[in-house]
């Protein structure tokens, strides 16, 4: 038996440097018995010899091949490899790559334990050429632990993601019973190798060990076979080897892989090239549409439901050569939040185009968007696309003319609106846009489903950059519709539209440069770029290389450096404990905050205007997060964490929150901290959490640092002593048992029969019952809350008799469609949760904490707790048993609610539940007597009162 182990196939291409880098990483494997086995694919460069050279200095551990002409590829110098290694096991690697030091080890040791013909480790992308050597896990899901699979259908996501060869294990002996080889004269060969592999193999076992670092190198003129998407025979390649796994899987009898692969191959595969064709001419777009087309004829139609909208639509629209409608979508797929597409509205769905729909069942499926809610958005925040229409200089002195259309989708910008506009010009290099340049222009007009615009800008005049740190100036469009602006970016999408250099005047020197010249960016958008003549550029590369520009450079980085230091989270607590906290407190300052700084609601928000309302003498600062829009004009506004909000605090004689200031904001003495909280708990919190226990002691003591800041914590019932209070560890003199002064208008509404103004500003109409939907939080990766059940269902059913307000919690986003306009009214941009407690009829609930507000009211409840053993079991847990204590209706299913909804009005449901609802409201709400907010300024704040 061969003393080799195994058989390192290293494969090289005029890469003489860096061959030595990659057969160096195998000799100093922590295994011993490591062979390499070098092919030269017929090099240009001196990567033979270099190869020689390494084969002599380490005889009987290198061997060195050279294959009698080129291949273009990888198939054949691997499939040259494998016949003359000598090892039980083999292993790929490229020559611009490099293997972990115990990767052989850790192959070999999961081989021999579990006897898998395949073993497959963590693959690393290392971006060689980025300033801190960025590193990217490939696909880490598929390595958090060791498994071994008998099958690859137990695991689709392996064969589906990770379809490399090189952060792979092979027995030998399996290769060649199997009779695997790489296809030769075709690009992606590992595609099919790995498909095969898998599908071959009699046992796969997966490690989470670092095997093998994948180096990549951005700055390169010569560009890897994979990402030479401009070259259509590229794309051609890919077509086939889906193709070919396609056959393998089917001769295989695996659909499952071929149905997961399909979903991988459009949410992937395909949008790697949809978004370089903006980039391409029309030749290209063609036989691009007809390769893409004859392949998505064969993917299963069910795949498009599992992918994002936009994917499914660009899809859609490629089979069907619409590049009217195409281009705009893929400019949405490279610009997520962007509104590329006028829209059309069918039967109240929204759809990304009129064409199609009406013709094909399935297009009207595909190109639905309701879900992405663009029609739920406000000019302010559209986001439209801005197509450049023409671009051309006018003379020699620097005037370049600019037109170009904004989408208005579905009329958002009404033909009435007054429409002025701007063009902005600012440094794309951060840090550096203290300067813009901005030029009016001169026509804004609608135009059908377009806004379209016109504008001269003079930018040898106008466009004064500073040079060398500001060479690429991006372009945005300002339009202003009836005061609110909307900003967009100009999108290109016309190859050799924009071209030629323009004069400008730099302020340091013309030398550094005197011209700019338009360039696209990678996501399709407009921006100039400084040219300076070969002498300057010259002059400038010898200045940037010698002393006076390393001195300048360092110099610019040590400012930068300062100045993220300077803004950094770590220097503003240096500066809260050290400055701001040395300060005198400044009395009768007190800092509101409100769910983090999201809302001006809440009990901090009853407390303010209680404040207000009896003309105390006190200076009122509020912290926002995101925008101050819905914030009190008779306070001060800060950001949260911004050094104004971290100054209040240090010097405020009282904070008043519902959540929890910053953790690592130490409260000092002379503060008083009145914690509103902001609901009674139904799950658990604090320490009966889980979680928090298995904290370690160290951590368990400084969450309890944060929650000892709190010098009063309101109470509404014993039953937050019993688990707020406990669960916080919290001390019996913190406890005000005043109840909740956001409570206060809920008491005071009992038994009211006018209707609150609000219902007529949400346009319900006098005859019909408003019911409130207000669910808990829950997670989703993009904040979006599906509805648990089929909301125009429920429109179609109830909406005559009822006006359904949803309102999702304020970490999540609900989207409505316009089918059920006016029947259903998404409430969730409202601040305040009380006054939509007050207006409501009656509220549909789950788990969240309004359910013991709601009750104050005396009205009717029903409970949807479509999700309770998951919720309860799963989750935290829970303090009481609610299918017990519910005080209305539980229904766990959609048909459920429609039911009890048919059957039992809600005054029936008011009569039976009477008694229940009493003793919610005295187990949860004992100490809600409406009176909470005065109660608090008359103990703490009486002495304000101004003379």
């Amino acid at each position: 038996m061969s003393d080799v182990a195994m058989s390192v196939v290293v494969i090289v291409y005029n890469d003489e440097t860096r061959l030595p880098t990659a057969v160096r990483s195998v000799l100093e494997q922590s295994l011993r018995g490591v062979e390499v086995v070098i092919v030269d694919d017929h090099s240009t460069d001196g990567s033979y010899e270099a190869a020689r050279r390494l084969a002599d200095e380490h005889p009987g551990r290198v061997r060195a091949h050279r294959l009698p002409e080129n291949s273009g590829g990888c198939g054949a110098p691997r499939n040259h490899g494998i016949q003359h290694t000598r090892g039980e096991y083999v292993v790929f690697l490229d020559s611009d790559d490099v293997l972990e030091r115990d990767a052989c080890r850790n192959f070999l040791e999961a081989a021999e334990t579990t006897g898998a013909d395949l073993v497959s480790g963590m693959c690393v992308r290392v971006h060689v050429d980025s300033r801190h050597r960025k590193e990217v896990k490939w696909y880490p899901w598929l390595y958090a632990r060791t498994r071994t699979l008998d099958s690859i259908a137990e695991l689709p996501d392996l064969l589906v993601f990770d379809t490399l060869s090189t952060n792979k294990c092979y027995r030998r002996q399996f290769l060649l019973d199997a009779g695997l080889e790489f296809p030769v004269g075709i690009h992606y060969e590992d595609l099919l190798f790995s498909a095969q592999a898998y599908t071959a193999a009699r046992r796969i076992t997966l490690i989470p060990n670092r095997v093998y670092d994948w180096n990549v190198v951005h700055k390169t003129g010569a560009k890897s076979i994979s990402n030479r998407r401009a070259e259509i025979a590229n794309f051609a390649h890919r077509m086939e080897m889906h193709r070919r796994v396609d056959a393998l899987l089917a001769d295989k009898g695996l659909p499952e892989l071929k149905f997961r692969k399909d979903v991988k191959f459009l949410k992937h595969d395909l949008v790697l090239h949809l978004r370089d064709l903006p980039f391409r001419d029309a030749a290209y777009r063609q036989e691009f549409a007809a390769l893409a087309r004859a392949y998505l004829t064969s993917i299963d139609p069910a795949a498009y439901d599992e992918i994002e909208p936009i994917h499914a639509v660009c899809a859609y629209l490629l089979r069907m050569s619409d590049w009217d409608n195409l281009l705009p979508a893929v400019d949405t797929l490279s610009n997520r939040d962007k509104v590329s597409a006028p829209l059309a509205e069918r039967d109240g769905r929204i759809y990304w185009c009129a064409e199609h729909i009406d013709e094909d069942p399935f297009a009207r499926q595909v190109l639905d968007v309701t879900e992405l809610g663009y029609h739920t958005r406000p000019v302010g925040k559209l986001f439209p696309r801005n197509e450049l229409t023409e671009y051309r200089q006018e003379g020699p002195g620097g005037v370049v003319r600019l037109a170009g259309r904004v989408t208005n989708p579905l009329g958002a910008i009404p033909p009435g609106a007054r429409l002025t506009a701007e063009l902005e010009f600012y440094a794309r290099r951060q840090g550096l846009r203290f300067k813009t340049f901005r030029f009016p222009v001169s026509t804004v007009r609608h135009e059908g489903p377009y806004v379209s615009w016109e504008a001269s800008a003079n930018l040898a005049k106008g466009l004064r950059p500073l040079g060398i740190v500001d060479a690429v100036w991006d372009v945005r469009l300002h339009l202003d519709v009836d005061g609110e602006r909307t900003t967009t970016r100009l999108t290109a999408t016309r190859p050799g539209l924009a071209t030629g250099e323009v004069p400008v005047r730099p302020r340091l020197t013309r030398l550094v440069a005197d011209r700019v010249e338009p360039e696209i960016s990678a996501r399709g958008h407009l921006a100039f770029r400084l040219v300076p003549g070969k002498k300057a550029n010259d002059l400038v590369v010898r200045g940037l290389q010698g002393t006076p520009g390393r001195l300048a450079k360092a110099g610019y980085r040590k400012a930068k450096a300062l100045r993220q230091r300077a803004t950094s989270g770590e220097t503003k607590l240096r500066v809260y404990h050290d400055v701001y906290l040395r300060m005198p407190v400044r009395k009768r300052l007190v800092v509101f905050e409100s769910h983090l700084g999201r809302q001006y609601s809440d009990s901090p928000r009853a407390i303010y205007e209680e404040m207000r309302r009896q003309g105390l003498d006190f200076e009122a600062v509020w912290s926002y997060t995101g925008r101050p829009q819905g914030f009190p004009a008779d306070a001060t506004l800060v950001r949260r964490w911004s050094l104004p909000y971290l100054k209040a605090l240090a010097r405020a004689e009282f904070w008043i929150d519902n959540q929890s200031y910053p953790l690592k904001l130490t409260k000092r003495p002379g503060t008083t901290y009145i914690q509103t909280w902001h609901g009674s708990a139904l799950k658990r919190m604090g320490f009966d959490e889980a979680g928090w226990k298995l904290k370690s002691r160290a951590e368990q003591a400084e969450q309890q640092r944060t929650l000892d800041r709190f010098d009063h914590f309101l109470i509404r019932s014993e039953h937050d002593v019993r688990t707020l209070a406990k669960a916080f560890r919290l001390r019996e003199k913190t406890l005000l048992r005043v109840g909740y002064p956001r409570n206060d208008a809920l008491v005071q509404a009992r038994g009211a029969t006018e209707r609150p103004p609000l219902a007529a500003e949400l346009g319900i109409p006098a005859g019909k019952t408003a019911l409130l939907y207000a669910p808990t939080f829950r997670h989703h990766g993009d904040r979006r809350f599906a509805l648990p059940f089929d909301v125009e269902r429920f429109a179609d059913e109830f909406g005559d008799r009822y006006v359904l307000l949803v309102r999702a919690h304020y970490l999540n986003h609900v989207v409505l469609p316009p089918s059920v306009r006016g029947r259903v009214i998404d409430v969730s941009d409202h601040h305040d949760v009380t006054p939509l407690l007050a207006l409501a009829d009656a509220l549909i609930t789950d788990y969240s904490s309004v359910m013991f507000d709601y009750a104050l009211l005396d009205r009717p409840m029903l409970f949807f707790p479509h999700d309770y053993e998951e919720y309860v079991h799963e989750g935290r847990g829970t303090y009481f048993d609610l299918l017990e204590r519910a005080p209305g209706p539980v229904v766990r299913t959609e048909d459920e609610l429609h039911s009890t909804l048919r059957e039992s009005s809600l005054e029936e449901q008011a009569v039976k539940y009477a008694s229940a609802r009493e003793r919610f409201v005295a187990d949860f709400g004992e100490y809600d007597e409406g009176t909470a907010a005065r109660r608090i300024v008359e103990e703490f704040f009486t002495d304000w009162r101004k003379a």
